[in-house]
């Protein structure tokens, strides 16, 4: 068994990535997504890369990695059924205050308006019980009341349910307990408790990750289950699923950690994307991955994707480690539609691959971008190669009716509707790097997914981005890196303390026991010990902080040595961060303590990785293949453009625009002004000509 799959599963399309370990040969292709029942698009994947190799049944593959979006665009759309949450009594309005932010300052608290929250008031309950921070009873859990409060569950209907108590970070017990009389009471009911979601302080973000994992597990756990049982038509291989943090897992054990797969699919697009990256020589890169429903991007710096456990999915925070990818709906499918002031939007409604875009013919009602982009001429009237062709008058029939409600003429709409999508990256892109004290100008952008590259050339006006580069077969990349990752599982204990008074044994203990449980899931996976590798990092502040700076830990035995080497990591790191630190070093330094808040553990189970070569095959001078009209602007019309198919260009070929570059799954629209030239791993290399 020497054959490894990726399949990554978006709103539209399914991308499949082959890799065969013994020959080193890769091959891509993709397939219509099937949201109705998701396994047949998968399987259907599965069937169509081992065609590719030649193969006509499952017994050659090793294992089958997944990305999925199911628990993205759940979230992202907003999707999310009747949740119950319970807590601590007399904490019942934890969601209600939050962290009393108002976005953009308190100047704005006149205009906002509170978003509703994830559960509604009267679906939160109280039980009495309380440890305090150092996991000591002070009061006992209300065996009574918790029944009372199951019960009244049941009675309601009520069958997926969130348990957070204040402290059960430092002792699990009454929400072990809070589970096991839900199980009586209420056996139908879907719980998640967040001593094993979150075991780390902060009550509203633990509360909040634990609501959304209890949120996506149903949809998930059926999904996964689901694809798993009919992969026995291909022999049952080992399957794995993608990770938010960058890591796999197996299908078995990711439905009890159902939250860790919220941005499965983004993060191993970020992790393909930043490693073609490094290979042609760019260590720091934006990744921007266009699908059908959703865009998503995120900051690669020396190769590594930056990870955050601040991030969220749409409007619901979560604190699980993470790639740092912010999502917006953006993708193929976005609808453009006007607000009760007749203003245009985009976004985030997806019309998906079902009833999908007018230009599907398969029931769509709305415009959407890929409506715009077809009748601009900008991608072909067909896609994946000719394998699904498009409707282009039911497109321009909607267009029609869309322009003439905003008074302008149908290029101008469709003009318009790309121009709100490309500002709307544009905004994800900045959240990114500017707001977080990093020039855009100073990277790379690497585009991919079906979409991601369509308006590449607006997003280097907007931002100002000198290069953009398009890896071969973009629309496969987040499928190629499911076969990059390595196995990795994450673990957290909160253990806050000053510096001064930290002892090394206390803190060598916690790790071990971080360590010890990331040993027996790698073990679980199947990964002997001398192939366990374990990455331990320190979550730090300056007394009085309410935020943490993570810092490595290094490897051995911990140390005073240890723990002075993390101090001073952390000063520097501050520094860059914050732009300065209190280091000891001069007079506002002194007084200033550092305080130890987490420590974590990751256990890795590493993986053969696919080469990236160079072309090594014959130099050539290609032409274009055809030619049609295409609008790029609205004022210039529509002008008569080369196309060129992608595969025919070879290292040294240069490509002035306006141009399209056209492929299996993806097109490129070269806009006038702009250039793109292959490199030696026939990337394509987009600037502004000079």
């Amino acid at each position: 068994m020497s054959v490894r799959i990726g399949i990554d599963t978006g709103g539209t399309f399914t991308d499949v990535v082959a890799f065969d370990e013994e020959t080193g040969r890769v091959v891509t292709t993709k397939t219509p997504s099937t949201p109705h029942d998701p396994a047949e698009g998968f399987l259907a994947g599965v069937a169509k890369g081992l065609g590719l190799l030649g193969l006509r049944d499952g017994s050659q593959i090793a294992a089958v990695s997944h990305g999925t979006t199911v628990a993205t665009n759940q979230l992202l759309e907003g999707k999310v059924d009747r949740l119950g949450f319970i807590t601590n009594t007399g904490y019942e309005a934890m969601l209600e205050i939050a962290r009393q932010s108002v976005p953009d300052g308190y100047g704005n608290s006149y205009f906002w308006v509170k978003p509703d929250r994830i559960v509604p008031r009267d679906l939160v309950k109280g039980v009495e019980g309380r440890f305090d921070f150092e996991g000591n009873e002070v009061r006992p859990f209300d065996e009574t009341g918790a029944r009372s409060v199951a019960r009244w569950f049941k009675d309601k209907g009520v069958n997926t349910l969130g348990v957070s108590f204040l402290h059960s970070y430092a002792n699990s017990a009454h929400e072990e307990r809070m589970r096991e009389i839900l199980a009586e009471e209420h056996p139908d009911a879907v719980v998640s408790i967040s001593s094993e979601v979150l075991r780390e302080y902060r009550e509203y973000e633990r509360s909040m990750t634990t609501l959304v994992d209890a949120a996506v597990k149903p949809k998930l756990k059926a999904y996964v289950g689901n694809i798993k049982t009919r992969l026995a038509e291909f022999a049952s291989p080992p399957f794995y699923v993608m990770k938010s943090n960058g890591g796999v897992l197996s299908a078995d054990e990711v439905v009890n950690q159902p939250i860790t797969t919220v941005l499965s699919g983004p993060a191993a697009g970020a992790l393909g994307a930043a490693l073609i990256a490094k290979v042609a020589g760019f260590d720091r890169v934006l990744t921007s991955d266009g699908g059908g429903t959703s865009t998503d991007v995120s900051v690669v710096i020396d190769g590594e994707p930056t990870l955050t456990t601040e991030g969220s999915v749409g409007a619901y925070p979560s604190k699980i480690p993470m790639i740092d990818v912010v999502t917006v709906g953006a993708g193929g499918g976005s609808i453009a539609w006007l607000s009760p002031e007749g203003t245009l939007k985009v976004g985030p409604q997806s019309a998906g691959a079902a009833p999908g875009p007018l230009c599907y013919g398969t029931g769509g009602t709305e415009f959407t971008i890929t409506d715009a982009h077809v009748v601009l001429g900008r991608i072909p009237p067909h896609l994946l190669g000719g394998e699904i062709p498009l409707d282009v008058d039911a497109a321009r029939a909607g267009l029609d009716t869309l322009a003439e409600s905003l008074g302008m003429t149908p290029a101008q709409a469709a003009v318009g509707v790309l121009e709100i999508s490309a500002w709307n990256q544009a905004n994800a892109l900045r959240q990114v790097t500017v707001k977080r004290g990093l020039d855009v100008r100073d990277f790379t952008l690497v585009t991919f997914g079906g979409s991601g590259s369509l308006l590449l050339c607006r997003l280097m006006d907007v931002l100002g981005i000198p290069t953009v580069l398009v890896p071969p077969n973009p629309g496969n990349v987040s499928a190629f890196g499911l076969l990059t990752v390595d196995v990795k599982n994450d673990y957290v204990q909160t253990h806050v303390c000053l510096a001064a008074r930290l002892q090394a044994s206390d803190v060598g203990k916690v790790y071990d026991d971080l360590t010890a449980q990331a040993a027996k899931a790698l073990t679980d996976e199947g990964f002997a010990a001398e192939q366990h590798q374990f990455v331990r990092t320190a979550d730090l502040r300056y007394f009085g902080q309410a935020f943490e700076v993570r810092v490595p830990v290094p490897d051995g035995p911990i140390t005073e040595e240890t723990l002075a080497t993390v101090a001073a990591r952390f000063h520097a790191e501050h520094k860059t961060t914050y732009g300065y630190s209190f280091d000891g070093t001069d007079a506002a330094s002194q007084g200033q303590q550092v305080e130890w808040v987490n420590l974590r553990v990751s256990g890795i189970g590493p993986i053969k990785r696919p080469e990236i070569r160079r072309y090594d095959g014959e130099p050539g001078e290609p032409e274009p293949r055809s030619s049609r009209e295409v609008c790029f602007d609205a004022a210039d019309g529509y002008l008569e453009t080369p196309v060129w198919w992608r595969p025919d260009l070879v290292p040294g070929v240069r490509i002035s625009g306006p141009a399209i570059v056209e492929e299996f799954g993806s097109t490129v629209p070269v806009h006038p002004g702009f250039v793109a030239e292959v490199d030696d791993y026939l990337n394509l290399i987009v600037r502004k000509d000079s």
